[in-house]
């Protein structure tokens, strides 16, 4: 059983919303984002990465850097930059890009279901990440960003959210990416006690973006408890913000690698090595895997597919993964990559990038690279089943939440 919750969010005033709403805080690099706030003072990347509002010199996680986000926050909340709902409401969040529209739920959901394990995970995360956003969302008493979660598909659910798309819109704008964003609010009560309900049977709800802000978030939660031991654990505090978008509305695309050398070896000695681990036929074009199984690799100015023999297939749902293939049979035996987590040899490139980006850095910063054929979501829930985890960097989910749309204070 899962606790999926309505909630009074502050948000945006539809004048400023636009202005407002900004992507994720990791995704900039820190000098990236002091010059984007220098260029939009309105965005919520000033509160996300309150850092930019000191001079680049200052340490980004001192104390009173966190105190700016809280003071920040505080005058949007109070100076009609945000309006306050009065009533716990679920809300529904459209992204479109590219002409493809992915329709999630916002909601609250346990940090009792992350802990034993109805909120599945597939990925580990570092301590030394988690901190930053612990400080942000404890000093804040707010969490501002949105995790992003996936479910299987229910009828109900998925009639609810159809059924209210054809009403007014709360909000309706498309950022400078070129990605529009639409709200809708759920306020009737008969549908908010339906949806509390269909998502109260539901056991299994998996993370599939935003795993090291749950984790904070969650933390924070428990020090919350720790400081009220009277606490009755409904609390704003035992939640933690969330989109929740089914199955059918989301498309991973693949998180392709790049390699810096060879390992030493001469392109035959390479050559050889990996085709007793695949099918090698040198191809016309850049090559975007079209089935599990295939692999692009570029190298020396030249595109070729690769097909993975039949022998280093698994049926097991972590080291049938391509991106295991990839790990565990060419670059840790072959490249000598053993944790691709740390070694310097290797970076990653996001889908969303194209195989262009590859080409690029084979050309300048790397030697190789290889195009990959996205991991399912029906891999990540088979993972996630499990209670095991996928390899770093396996999943890339475009297009991007929205920090400072929705806001829940705790």
């Amino acid at each position: 059983m899962s606790k999926v919750l309505p909630f009074a969010a502050y948000r945006p005033n539809p004048d400023v919303v636009s202005e407002v709403a900004a992507l994720p805080y990791d995704v900039y690099k820190r000098a990236e984002a002091a010059e984007y706030v220098k260029d939009h003072p309105k965005s919520f990347l000033r509160i996300d990465r309150p850092e930019t509002q000191f001079p680049e010199t200052q340490d980004m996680y001192a104390q009173e850097v966190y105190d700016k986000a809280a003071e920040m926050l505080k005058d949007d909340m109070s100076n009609g930059t945000y309006i306050h709902d009065e009533k716990p409401l679920y809300y529904i969040y459209e992204l479109i890009m590219d002409g493809r529209h992915q329709t999630g739920i916002v909601a609250m959901v346990s940090i009792d279901d992350y802990m034993d394990g109805t909120i599945k995970k597939h990925e580990n995360t570092l301590a030394a990440k988690e901190q930053d956003r612990i400080n942000h969302i404890y000093n804040c008493s707010a969490q501002t960003g949105p995790i992003f979660l996936a479910y299987r598909d229910r009828a109900v659910i998925n009639e609810i959210v159809n059924r209210v798309k054809q009403g007014e819109k709360t909000y309706g704008f498309t950022a400078d990416d070129g990605i529009t964003h639409n709200v809708w609010l759920i306020d009737k009560p008969e549908d908010i006690s339906t949806l509390k309900a269909e998502f109260g049977v539901e056991n299994r709800i998996y993370i599939a973006d935003g795993h090291h802000r749950a984790a904070s978030a969650v933390k924070v939660g428990l020090k919350k408890r720790e400081e009220n031991p009277g606490y009755t654990g409904d609390e704003e505090f035992n939640y933690f913000m969330s989109v929740l978008f089914p199955e059918s509305e989301l498309k991973i695309l693949p998180y392709n690698r790049v390699v810096k050398d060879i390992n030493g070896l001469s392109m035959d000695e390479y050559f050889e090595k990996i085709g007793a681990i695949c099918d090698i036929e040198e191809v016309n074009a850049a090559y975007q895997p079209a089935a599990k199984g295939e692999i692009g690799m570029f190298i020396d100015n030249k595109w070729y597919k690769l097909t993975v023999k039949d022998s280093f297939k698994s049926d097991d749902p972590v080291a049938g993964l391509d991106v295991s293939i990839l790990q565990d049979n060419i670059l840790e035996p072959i490249l000598g990559i053993e944790d691709p987590r740390t070694d310097k040899r290797i970076d990653f490139v996001g889908g969303i990038r194209g195989l262009g980006e590859l080409e690029r850095r084979s050309k300048s910063d790397m030697k190789l690279a290889f195009s990959m054929y996205p991991t399912s979501i029906n891999e990540l829930f088979d993972v996630a089943d499990a209670g095991r985890l996928m390899p770093p960097k396996s999943t890339w989910f475009e297009p991007k939440l929205r920090s400072g749309i929705f806001i829940h204070e705790i």
